[in-house]
């Protein structure tokens, strides 16, 4: 579905979402470079200081390397995270790429969507899998090297 909207990629930038959606972006790009010919531009975009949690916490957030070496300034961009919950951290990061420019379209690709937990109103283009979850419950992404399997584990947060 990403080919078919995006043809060539030509005027198209991926941008994982730090921390954990930038293992996810690595994974979709290493398959796009497979099959297509263009070199596709690509980043990594920190979200600390852009989100409004920031400063409230109890435990300081620690700021992620940030990878955006291009400008966004009329591309198509596709932000890339592991996990849909609230919604509240692609807001961020949605207010930290318009420090980059200001791009054509913005889309979401994300491999779990916790549709049921949603707090703004905000969905995913793309998606791996819908999963329907309670806010007691938790979704992890473990992304592990070539010789063992990815996992994804859903657990009760109450027993963790």
């Amino acid at each position: 579905q990403l080919i078919e909207n995006h043809g060539d990629f030509s005027d198209t930038i991926l941008v994982g979402i730090q921390p954990r959606g930038v293992e996810f972006s690595k994974r979709i790009l290493e398959k796009l470079n497979q099959i297509s010919s263009n070199n596709i531009q690509s980043g990594n975009l920190d979200i600390t200081f852009f989100r409004d949690d920031f400063g409230r916490r109890d435990v300081p957030i620690e700021a992620q390397e940030l990878d955006m070496n291009v400008s966004v300034e009329g591309k198509r961009v596709v932000l890339i995270d592991d996990v849909l919950f609230t919604g509240r951290s692609i807001r961020s990061a949605m207010d930290a790429l318009l420090s980059f420019g200001r791009p054509k379209q913005v889309e979401l690709m994300v491999l779990i969507d916790r549709r049921l937990t949603r707090d703004l109103p905000i969905h995913p283009n793309y998606v791996g899998r819908t999963v329907d979850t309670i806010l007691e419950e938790k979704v992890i992404v473990k992304w592990e090297s070539s010789q063992s399997e990815d996992k994804i584990i859903l657990i009760n947060s109450e027993n963790e």
